[in-house]
This record gives structure tokens, C-alpha cells and sequence, in this order.
């Protein structure tokens, strides 16, 4: 599971990555969440890796192009890639595969509404945790519910009373100690949909570990995927990187920015700042990067830049409006 841009390079003591998915375009909290990747990885001498996560039909080639230019603008650059997961399918086919000779996948024949129908509980990222209803269906009941419908496939995680394999442990690098019961919190978990587009946890893993990544940096709204992310990498014998969730940035109003509001859009952010050292320096200053707000670039933040400061906001980060 390697591919070949990475064979060139020599080690280096860190390897971070941007993972856009180019359904639209970038905003506010996506600036926010590369940027702490970067600056993180460059202050410890590392690269970085742009994997482009297209797999979602939602995908637009033009939305990952606009994605570049604004990553090149703000001056934050990759030393690997782009990758683009839609040429990587037969890896995830290949990994799909060693787990389900296994037996620890199952096919899933419930549809979105009657997951969310369901009185089962919700997990913290507000995925409904499954009930096990298919989990053990016999091979003639499979047979009959696959000329109806397509199934997705799931994972199995290991039964609630089996508490040594059940617990997944790690420490976050921004909210610390981290511990989940998969059976209870989760539970069995999709690995592919039922239109054949392989689930973002198998994905990220096995591209994580192909590409060499020893840090991941992303929205705290991913912290709940991580316990899942590690089963798997344990299931596949994949390294673990280490895991840093960042705040996400709130309106005052409790709105979690997003690119529908125009001043936290590319181009609202561009109109309103003009210069990217601009925009960096007024985004490192609200968050803690820096001392204050004046200008700087995504080279000169490097210098400056502590996982201490991130550490003190584990709340969301409430920022001003732009316009």
C-alpha cells in the first residue's frame, strides 16, 4: 500500500497532510485547520502531503484546482502530490478485501431513513449507532435482501463484553487522553456504501499509511472518528500517527462558520484582506497563534508557532465578524 511520489524522498522526523474534499470551496475553518497542520509540521522540519478525498460523487475537479490556487496563494505548499483518492481504489479494494477473508465484515442492507428512524442512540459526530440489525443475517436471508438492494458493507467491532479489544485508547495532542468503547459509542461501522464509494475511515487509513503520515491535524469534529480509524489500522497491522484536533471557529451567534457566509468564504476573504499575510496574521492573532493580529506570512508564523498555544482554547473559538 505505498505509492511512488513518497519513494523519493528522504525521511523526514515528520509528515503532515491536507485532505480537502473538493465539494466546494474553501472557508475560514478550513484556512484555520491547514494552516495549524502546516505550521506544525514545518516547526518540527517536516512535509507535507495533499491527498485530494474525491471520492464522494459531490467531487468537482474544479473545486480541487480553486483548492491549490488558494493553498498557493496563502503560501501553504506541499512537498507531496496532489494525490487523488478516485485513482487509489484498488488499494482500497485490496484492504477491503484482507478484512472480509477475515470474516469481519458484513453486508448491510438498512437504508440512511431507517438508520436515523431508529431509536438507537446517535455517536457525538451524530452517526446513528448501529444496532447490529444485519449483522447476522443467514446466507439465504443475504441472498434474497441483495436482489432488493444493494448492501453497504460493515465492519464488526468487537462484542461490549469483550473489554480488552473492545477499548480503543490515545491521546489527542490538543484535548488529551481519549478513550471509546467501539461496541457502545459506534458500533459496527460502514467501510463501503452501498453505491460502491469506500467510507472515509478505510480511506484515510490506508492512505495515512501509504503516504508515510505521522501527523494528523484536522477539525475537533473529527475526534470521534479517530477510536475508529485506530481499529482499523490495528485490523490492517497499519502504523498509528499521532492525532491533533483543532477548535472549530464559531459566529457569535453559535453558527459554526462555514463557506455559505460570504466573509468566511476564499473570495470574501481575499476581497476583505487583499494580501495573504493579511488574512494570516489577522487569523493567527484570533486564535491564539500569535501575540497579535499584524501581518505575517505562513513562513514567518513557523517561528512562532507552540502546540501550547492551540492547547488553551478545547472550547470552539468564537470569532468576530470579518465584514
Amino acid at each position: 500500500m505505498d505509492i511512488a511520489p513518497h519513494d523519493n524522498l528522504d525521511p523526514a522526523p515528520v509528515v503532515g497532510r491536507f485532505a480537502p474534499s473538493p465539494s466546494g470551496r474553501m472557508h475560514l475553518g478550513n484556512v484555520f485547520s491547514s494552516l495549524v497542520a502546516w505550521l506544525s509540521a514545518k516547526s518540527q522540519g517536516g512535509r507535507m502531503v495533499l491527498r485530494i478525498e474525491d471520492l464522494d460523487d459531490r467531487c468537482r475537479q474544479e473545486y480541487a484546482d480553486q483548492i491549490m490556487r488558494d493553498y498557493e496563494w496563502l503560501g501553504l505548499t506541499w512537498d507531496v502530490g496532489p494525490v487523488y483518492q478516485r485513482d487509489r481504489t484498488e488499494v482500497y479494494e485490496e484492504a477491503l478485501r484482507s478484512l472480509t477473508d477475515r470474516g469481519l465484515t458484513y453486508p448491510c442492507f438498512c437504508s440512511r431513513a431507517e438508520l436515523h428512524a431508529a431509536s438507537a442512540p446517535h455517536a457525538s459526530d451524530g452517526t446513528p449507532i448501529y444496532a447490529g440489525t444485519c449483522r447476522n443475517l443467514s446466507p439465504a436471508e443475504v441472498a434474497e435482501r441483495s436482489r432488493l438492494r444493494t448492501p453497504a458493507t460493515r465492519l464488526r467491532v468487537p462484542a461490549v463484553d469483550d473489554v480488552a479489544d473492545d477499548m480503543i485508547e490515545f491521546v489527542d495532542r490538543t484535548y488529551g487522553a481519549q478513550c471509546e468503547a467501539l461496541a457502545t459509542e459506534c458500533g459496527d461501522f460502514l467501510v463501503r456504501r452501498s453505491d460502491g464509494v469506500f467510507a472515509y475511515q478505510l480511506a484515510a487509513v490506508v492512505d495515512d499509511a501509504a503516504m508515510g503520515v505521522t501527523e494528523v491535524v484536522r477539525g475537533c469534529d473529527l475526534l470521534s472518528s479517530t477510536p475508529r480509524q485506530i481499529y482499523l489500522q490495528n485490523l490492517l497491522g497499519l502504523p498509528h500517527p499521532t492525532y491533533a484536533h483543532v477548535p472549530l471557529l464559531m459566529a457569535p451567534d453559535g453558527r459554526r462558520l462555514s463557506k455559505r457566509d460570504h466573509d468566511c468564504g476564499m473570495d470574501g476573504l481575499r476581497e476583505r484582506f487583499g494580501t495573504p499575510e493579511a488574512l494570516l496574521g489577522w487569523l493567527a492573532g484570533k486564535t491564539g497563534i500569535a501575540p497579535d493580529c499584524e501581518p505575517r506570512s505562513a513562513e514567518e508564523l513557523v517561528g512562532i508557532f507552540s502546540w501550547e498555544n492551540v492547547r488553551t482554547h478545547r472550547n470552539n473559538l468564537v470569532i468576530e465578524p470579518i465584514l
